[in-house]
């Protein structure tokens, strides 16, 4: 394991939340971190930008005094997702608010930067960048990321095409340091799957959309407990980017998901906080192939309970086998 120290013994099972757009709340994060996995969120989920200072000290408050009163059995650290693109027009202040709470983990898309990089190391944290090939991986450790998510074929909301066991192979060919994958990962089978391909840890989203702490509608909740991995559409039409979305949901949109048109990925808009681009997330559904693994409705705590079973199943019917 390339575990940085951050990470070294504070996880239940070796997963991060994936940060999930519009869905992932402070309450949220916090359950995942209490049960023991890295939590995540986006900052552009907290608007205006005011709301991203409570939603720090909630986060960091909350979790403190957990550890507090649990030293035997503290929480995860919890990490914030930066939109390093043009247009984030909040990309600096959300960098100065991450530095005010000495963020333990900054994970960083669409965008490399060594300026970010320098800022997130002068008090201590991480910087995570997810990348969907390895040209940009090599990029990304050249500006100074700590470690790579590498998401794979498969992955919910933007994806690459790459299979998992090619994207990780090629990376672990000349990078030794932290490495998660990102893929239609759902239970703990597959945890331990992915370390067995070369990942240190496992990056999971969409299993935590159908959670009870998910900021998401419960007709979203309910479809990925109901569809499987034939009903997802791969598609750069919503945001300018390729991802994975739930057919039905865009069925519902009133549009052909056999005849969707190609987007121009030079108008794709992150930043803007519009109701445009929140609108393409909240009524087109994304979720990764993964789905036919959801079952229920959980609690994040009760679902990473599960993960963890899952996992050390699988590890003891390996062990056995050999």
């Amino acid at each position: 394991m390339a575990l940085p120290d951050i990470l070294k013994g504070k996880l239940s099972i070796p997963v991060v939340a994936s940060p999930l757009f519009i869905i992932s709340s402070p309450d949220l994060v916090i359950a995942q971190c209490k049960a023991g996995v890295v939590g995540s969120f986006p900052s552009l989920n907290a608007r205006p930008i005011e709301m991203l200072d409570e939603w720090l000290h909630k986060i960091t408050t909350e979790l403190a005094e957990y550890d507090a009163q649990n030293p035997d059995n503290p929480s995860a650290p919890f990490a914030v997702n930066q939109i390093v693109h043009k247009s984030n027009n909040r990309l600096n202040e959300d960098v100065e608010l991450c530095k005010k709470y000495k963020v333990p983990i900054v994970i960083t898309s669409l965008g490399a930067s060594v300026e970010l990089n320098e800022e997130i190391h002068s008090y201590g944290g991480i910087v995570l960048h997810d990348i969907i090939n390895d040209f940009f991986a090599r990029k990304a450790i050249a500006k100074g990321a700590d470690g790579l998510i590498a998401v794979a074929s498969g992955a919910g909301g933007h994806a690459g095409s790459t299979s998992p066991f090619a994207l990780i192979s090629e990376i672990r060919e000349w990078f030794d340091g932290p490495l998660l994958l990102s893929g239609s990962i759902a239970t703990g089978d597959a945890v331990l799957a992915a370390q067995a391909m070369g990942a240190d840890l496992a990056y999971i989203g969409s299993a935590f959309i159908a959670t009870e702490e998910a900021n998401a509608e419960q007709g979203y909740k309910q479809a990925l407990v109901d569809y499987a991995s034939s009903d997802i559409v791969y598609t750069n039409l919503f945001t300018g980017v390729h991802g994975n979305y739930l057919k039905p949901s865009i069925i519902a949109a009133g549009m052909d998901p056999d005849n969707l048109p190609v987007s121009d990925p030079s108008k794709m808009n992150f930043g803007s906080g519009g109701s445009s681009d929140k609108k393409a997330w909240k009524d087109i559904w994304g979720c990764g192939q993964g789905i036919g693994a959801i079952k229920d409705v959980l609690s994040a705590g009760e679902l990473v309970t599960r993960l963890k079973s899952e996992y050390d199943t699988a590890k003891a019917r390996i062990d056995i086998a050999s």
